[in-house]
Formats: C-alpha cells, sequence, structure tokens
C-alpha cells in the first residue's frame, strides 16, 4: 500500500526528495528520484504525494506540507478556513464530542479536534479511512479523532453531542459528480433524517442545493473563499440562529437574513454593486440591497444601483458612466471613441457569449473599462463601469 511505503523510513526520504524537485518536469523529476535509487513504485508515489501537498496548500496551508492525499479526496476537502469556523461554531455551541459522517481525508475532523472536540469519523473507503488516522497522527491529533471504515447510514451516534454529515456527492465508480440528492452517499432520505436522531446536526452540501431541501427550521447558510462560492452548510436544531446566513472569507463578514424578502425595485443609479455569489445564493440580495441603500432595476436580476457608495465586503461597487440599451455596432463605436482596449465583462440575466462578444468588440486602445449586461425592465442593457476601489468608498 503507498501509504505504508511513503511512512516508512525510505518513503519518508523520497517524499523529501520528491518535494524538493520543482514540481514542473514529470518526466525529468521521475528520473532523478531513479538516479537516487528509489524504486520505481516509491518514486511514483512519492512524486504524486508532493504533487498533491503542492495543491493542497491553498486549502490547508502549512498543514499541506506533512499531510497525505488523494486527488478526489483534495478536491472535495473543506477548505482549513472554513472547516475551522465551523469548528470554533460547534464548540461555541457546547459540543464536545461530534460524529463526522463521511469524513473524507479529515478536514473538519482536524479543525474539531484542534478545539478540543473529540470526533468520531466515518469513512465507507477503507483508503481515504486510512490517510485521514495518518493525517490526524502527523498533526498530534491521533487521541481526538477515530476513524471507523463503515457505511455512515449504520454508524452508532449513542453519546455524541451533534453530527457533522458531508455526503459523497461523486459516484464512486466513474468520480463523476452526482447532482440528485437521492443518489448521494449516504442518500438524502438518511441525511435529512439525521436532526431528528442527534439535534444538533450540520449538513455540508454542494452551492447548488435546491432551497426546497432545507429542513424546517434549519439555518442556510452559504460560504464564499475570494469570492468563490464553496459550499452549503445546514445548520439544525439548536444549532440555527437566523433563516439565512451569507458568510465571506477571509474577511469573515457574515450577511444574515430573511430568505426570499423582495428588494424594492426602481431605477439605475449612478453606482452598481455586484453582490457576492455567497448573498446570492443565499437568496438574501434585498437584505444587502437595504444595507447600501440600494434598489434593483429588475427584480429577477441581482444586482444593486445605489447614489452613492459605502464600504460593504458582501459585493463589488462600480460607478456607471453610462447605460445604452444592448447593440453591437453601437457599443463598439462608443468603445472606440472613449479608446478602449480592455474590458471587465460581467453578466447577469444575458445569454450572450462573452469570449464571442470580446472577439466581436474588436478593441483597440489605452483604457479599460467594466461592461455589464443584463437587463432592466426586461429589456437587455449595457452598463459602462468602472470599479470603485475600496480606499474610495465613503
Amino acid at each position: 500500500m503507498e501509504l505504508d511505503l511513503l511512512r516508512t523510513p525510505e518513503g519518508e526520504a523520497a517524499l523529501a526528495a520528491a518535494t524538493a524537485t520543482d514540481g514542473g518536469d514529470v518526466l525529468a523529476a521521475a528520473a532523478g528520484m531513479r538516479r537516487a535509487g528509489f524504486p520505481p513504485e516509491l518514486a511514483s508515489a512519492a512524486l504524486t504525494q508532493a504533487e498533491l501537498r503542492r495543491r493542497a496548500t491553498a486549502k490547508f496551508g502549512a498543514d499541506a506540507d506533512v499531510m497525505f492525499f488523494t486527488r478526489a479526496g483534495l478536491e472535495q476537502a473543506t477548505r482549513a478556513t472554513v472547516a475551522a469556523r465551523r469548528a470554533a461554531r460547534l464548540h461555541d455551541a457546547g459540543v464536545r464530542v461530534l460524529a463526522d459522517l463521511g469524513c473524507g481525508l479529515g478536514a473538519d475532523a482536524i479543525a474539531a479536534a484542534r478545539r478540543g472536540i473529540r470526533v468520531h469519523a466515518v469513512e465507507a473507503d477503507p483508503h481515504t479511512a486510512s490517510l485521514t488516522r495518518a493525517n490526524a497522527a502527523v498533526l498530534g491529533l491521533a487521541e481526538l479523532i477515530t476513524v471507523t471504515t463503515g457505511d455512515a447510514a449504520e454508524a452508532d451516534l449513542t453519546g455524541v453531542d451533534a453530527v457533522f454529515c458531508d455526503p459523497a456527492r461523486r459516484a464512486s465508480k466513474t468520480g463523476k459528480r452526482v447532482f440528485d440528492p437521492a443518489s448521494f452517499s449516504p442518500p438524502w432520505d438518511f441525511v435529512a433524517g439525521l436532526a431528528g436522531r442527534v439535534p444538533r446536526t450540520v449538513l455540508k452540501l454542494a452551492p447548488g442545493i435546491d432551497h426546497a431541501l432545507i429542513p424546517d427550521g434549519a439555518e442556510a447558510e452559504w460560504v464564499s473563499v475570494g469570492g468563490d462560492v464553496v459550499e452549503a452548510a445546514f445548520w439544525c436544531g439548536p444549532l440555527a440562529g437566523v433563516p439565512r446566513r451569507a458568510t465571506v472569507l477571509p474577511s469573515g463578514g457574515e450577511l444574515t437574513g430573511a430568505a426570499d424578502v423582495p428588494a424594492e425595485v426602481g431605477t439605475v443609479r449612478r453606482y452598481v454593486y455586484d453582490p457576492d455569489g455567497a448573498v446570492v445564493r443565499a437568496h438574501l440580495v434585498a437584505a444587502f440591497a437595504e444595507r447600501v441603500g440600494g434598489v434593483l432595476a429588475d427584480p429577477q436580476i441581482a444586482y444593486v444601483y445605489a447614489d452613492t457608495p459605502v464600504p460593504t465586503g458582501f459585493g463589488r461597487c462600480l460607478e456607471v458612466l453610462d447605460t445604452m440599451p444592448f447593440s453591437l455596432k453601437r457599443l463598439r463605436t462608443e468603445l472606440r471613441r472613449r479608446e478602449v482596449g480592455r474590458v471587465e465583462i460581467l453578466k447577469r440575466g444575458s445569454a450572450l457569449d462573452v469570449a464571442q462578444l470580446r472577439r466581436d468588440l474588436r478593441l483597440s486602445g489605452p483604457e479599460e473599462l467594466s461592461l455589464v449586461l443584463t437587463r432592466v425592465a426586461g429589456a437587455p442593457v449595457t452598463l459602462l463601469c468602472r470599479p470603485v476601489p475600496s480606499g474610495n468608498l465613503s
């Protein structure tokens, strides 16, 4: 088994040698490992693990240097910043013993253990479970994390304070994404029923999860990191604090409110805000509009318009320089008049292909603008904008 090889003294030496390569030329790296005397199987395992550790740094920081990964496991693993925030919230709610069902490579178990929470982790795949045990050991958390190989649906939940469940959303044989909740592993019926067994339950799900699946009384949270929406989480029972929450990391800002409240509709104004994806996914655009004193120009489009710019970590602000009905010919003429050679293109409510539009515009010039393709009162329009630097927000 690769893990057993890598955890021997020779394996550790191979990992160190593989880590010293630049990760660029795979063939050259393999040849170098052979010249150093490492057997082909060990060299291959070490080079693969070294590359995965490089990729994992974005999610796990310095911990990635000593952890063990698989490609699929790394892709599905919770980012350390998100897991740490969730663990802090569980700890503050009084959770001291947690069942982690579908623990993967152990990101959430590790974060919880670092908060002093004892974790009973369950993982269906034996190889992944062995990696999780190894990760707990190398990070000095083995006394707080126990890993069982088995079916999460058969896990003994006796004596736990809370349950965290991250159902697998990829087919075990093909690795393809699964979108039907009934095909999750464990399936949705089991996942949704966990809160009935252990009231303090947290469910981690894909950002595109259907709002109709939110359990009654649960808090639905969407989390973005660096502008990318990375997950949804349903906080059940006593853990629910508000109906909806949008969390923006790394700033840690939280926007909360009721779901699906209609925002005020008005006209295009001097500034337009592009709300963070977590705000949009959480259906908190109305709460965002109220915060910045803005309105929607179309009730179905999540651009918010305001007369003045205000500081916010929940969306970008752009100044509207001009508004025109969409016309390729007119837009091209206007951009040439302004000597625009570079454009950022944003869109909501537009079916236009951005790459094709960029080619059709045939831009040339020293200036730069942001184009917002959207609808106003149902009609396609183009907003010519420039971003408002955060330091200029008053």
